[in-house]
């Protein structure tokens, strides 16, 4: 049975969600204040609701709140990035595993829908929109495994690549993962949970290929530690 939310509840998750939605969008970057007379303007939202939202992104890593200073968006080390991919490599098979062919079937609306929308940005070549639309699969991938937790772990992993893509991608290559996309859907519907669990290893290691976040030399391992405490204005 779902548990009912409180009207502060809600209006807590909403908060939480724009925030997140605009560091996927890369409307926020890593590094921007987040000024709470201008995010109660801005989400027409109350002041107590907005501080219990940026707590709770606090606590998930996305927002960092420094004494004398306020919240900002997080800015994760080259070592945070290597981590958060090392999670999505064990989250990720982990999801595709409780998709059968019998969910996939039940979600093709939304799956073809998701397909659409990849090729319509892809085509427009809007690297924003294209890293987002990316994303959403891997979110819908979660919703239709139909477990909760995962979807809720994978949720904030996603949110904090999406902090890495803007840091630390080498180029502004334009994304084509349509194709792996499809081929990790096709699998599932087959029912051949190892190839597609195979392809979603691959697509996640292909996807580390575009950014700059190697093991830094051991005489400065110490900088790589530090290097998510600069903040921009």
């Amino acid at each position: 049975m779902a548990i009912k939310l409180t009207e502060k509840q809600k209006e807590i998750k909403r908060i939480v969600y724009e925030l997140t939605r605009a560091i996927a969008q890369h409307k926020l970057r890593p590094g921007t204040r987040l000024i709470e007379s201008q995010l109660v303007e801005s989400l027409s939202a109350n002041r107590n609701h907005v501080q219990s939202a940026l707590q709770r992104l606090a606590l998930q890593n996305i927002v960092t709140i420094a004494p004398n200073f306020g919240a900002v968006v997080s800015t994760p080390s080259r070592r945070d990035a290597r981590e958060i991919f090392i999670a999505r490599q064990a989250i990720e098979p982990a999801i595709v595993a409780l998709i059968t062919p019998e969910k996939i079937v039940a979600w093709s609306a939304e799956i073809l829908e998701q397909q659409r929308n990849e090729r319509a940005v892809i085509e427009r070549h809007d690297m924003h929109d294209i890293v987002y639309e990316l994303d959403k699969f891997h979110l819908l991938l979660a919703r239709i495994a139909g477990n909760s937790v995962l979807e809720n772990i994978l949720a904030n992993l996603l949110a904090r690549s999406a902090l890495v893509m803007m840091l630390y991608r080498q180029s502004e290559v334009i994304f084509s993962h349509y194709d792996e996309h499809k081929e990790i859907v096709d699998a599932l519907l087959k029912d051949d949970i190892e190839r597609a669990q195979k392809l979603m290893r691959k697509h996640l290691i292909e996807l580390q290929t575009y950014l700059d976040i190697s093991a830094p030399l051991a005489a400065s391992a110490s900088n790589d530690e530090n290097d998510s405490l600069e903040m921009n204005g």
